[in-house]
């Protein structure tokens, strides 16, 4: 591992785009896998809400006073969104423009933050993640 650079995976996916969604966080650093039902919405909206979910999990367990250290490569198999944050993209929809409004506020907690595409081949665990959300907690919620 290099010094102060963590590895975070993060995937989003619904069935029915839009459907019962759920999310995905592989922090490969430190080892570290999370996910969750987030309800009702398309994959973009948990594309967004994957990552939101763990840079803010990042920072709390880094603690605020260390978060300032650390470079984060996120990694996402979602083109659209890579392109977007990246500034390649518009971000022409409300609810785009707002998530990216709170990852921009999230990337000033840290030394520096990228996003990089990955092809989904290399995102198999937090795509994992997303399915045991959807075929879990969301299917106890009768979402699915």
């Amino acid at each position: 591992m290099e010094k102060n650079k963590i590895k975070i995976y993060t995937d989003g996916g619904s069935r029915g785009n839009p459907g019962p969604a759920g999310i995905g966080v592989w922090i490969s650093t430190l080892d570290k896998k999370y996910g969750e039902c987030i309800g009702e919405a398309t994959n973009n909206v948990a594309e967004y809400a994957a990552l939101i979910f763990g840079l803010k999990k990042l920072k709390q367990l880094l603690g605020k006073s260390e978060t300032k250290k650390y470079e984060i490569e996120c990694l996402l198999d979602s083109e659209l969104v890579v392109k977007q944050l990246n500034h390649e993209y518009r971000l022409k929809e409300e609810y785009i423009q707002q998530n990216f409004i709170e990852i921009w506020n999230l990337m000033l907690e840290f030394k520096n933050v990228t996003f990089k595409h990955i092809p989904r081949e290399e995102n198999k665990i937090a795509d994992a993640l997303v399915n045991e959300a959807l075929d879990g907690e969301c299917k106890q919620r009768s979402l699915l």
